[in-house]
């Protein structure tokens, strides 16, 4: 697994995150509340909430860490964020910059998050517990976001996270059912059991991962910004800001095949995710995805990047094309 850079049971679900709290609320008539008093109550909402969370966190930390038997890296950094939580959370409340505390949060989420999928990996995903601890941590790695939109802090929510956070627990749900799904299909005897099943964690995880590619819009080409090297130039222009950009298009690219070959007997389903892969994330275009149209789109779009401005880097694209060929003639 890729380190991250920098889910618990539903326990750790907010309840309805949708009551205001009574913080910056003084009296005033029934109907909308002023602006100001509006973003305050929802500031306090969020910090009496993170502070909760980080408790439940840091208690399943220590459960982690007990039954590890040994200290662990990513716990102990996880911990320690929590524990600076906590501190920050014990100040005035009306001094609590919830940005702050939610980027804390999130990356101690982000670190105990990784000790157990490492784990989950090294055993090769236990066919017996495997599906109900990816749940978890899949659900651990939507709170921040959840957490944020059910507070309506701001239409944008990625103003309190930050892209590159947004992007990182995008890429942390997607690689993981990536993982998974991968583990899944070498059992063939579940795989005719329970394809429904493989599809649906498939149709997730490519939607996270094509989400991650969509937070940032590529940078326009103009004369009014300069660029040193061509290729960089290309490679921003194209959406690609880092090497996980590049493992987001091939992971969901094969993700894709894997649909189109294990779940073609499926049922179509209306699962609506945006399907451009061009990193515009200022636009939505919501369709139901189809495994090939969106796998062949993808692909191509990799074998471009890594045969034209990534050349001498050397990434391989052996696999892409043997998946874009598969899916040629599937369409013949």
């Amino acid at each position: 697994m890729s380190p991250p850079t920098n889910q618990e049971s539903s326990a750790l679900r907010p309840a309805s995150a949708g009551g205001s709290g009574d913080c910056g609320q003084h009296g005033h008539v029934a109907g909308a509340r002023p602006p100001i008093v509006a973003m305050a109550a929802a500031f306090c909402s969020v910090v009496r909430r993170v502070e909760e969370l980080g408790d439940l966190a840091q208690a399943h930390i220590q459960q982690l860490s007990e039954a590890a038997g040994e200290d662990d890296h990513f716990l102990i950094r996880a911990s320690a964020a929590l524990e600076k939580l906590k501190l920050l959370c014990g100040e005035e409340k009306e001094c609590s910059n919830p940005s702050n505390l939610l980027e804390l949060y999130t990356q101690a989420i982000l670190d105990m998050t990784y000790f157990e999928e490492n784990k989950l990996v090294d055993e090769d995903f236990p066919e017996d517990s495997s599906s109900q601890k990816v749940k978890e941590l899949i659900s651990f790695l939507s709170e921040p976001e959840i957490l944020v939109k059910e507070n309506n802090m701001h239409p944008k929510h990625c103003n309190l996270l930050g892209d590159e956070l947004l992007e990182c627990l995008s890429w942390r749900r997607g690689a993981l059912l990536y993982m998974y799904c991968h583990s899944l299909t070498k059992r063939r005897e579940w795989l005719l059991r329970k394809s429904s099943l493989l599809k649906k964690y498939l149709l997730d995880g490519i939607s996270y991962l094509l989400q991650m590619l969509n937070y940032r819009c590529p940078i326009q080409l103009n004369e009014g910004v300069s660029f040193q090297d061509l290729d960089t130039a290309k490679l921003l222009s194209a959406g690609i800001f880092s090497d996980i950009h590049l493992l987001a298009m091939m992971y969901s690219g094969e993700m894709c095949y894997w649909g189109s070959k294990y779940c073609a007997d499926q049922q179509p389903e209306n699962h609506e995710v945006d399907t451009s892969v061009s990193g515009a994330g200022c636009t939505t275009h919501k369709e139901p995805l189809d495994f090939r149209e969106v796998g062949e789109k993808i692909l191509k779009k990799y074998v471009s990047v890594c045969e034209g401005p990534l050349k001498e880097q050397e990434w391989n694209t052996t696999n892409a094309k043997q998946i874009l060929n598969f899916f040629h003639h599937r369409c013949n």
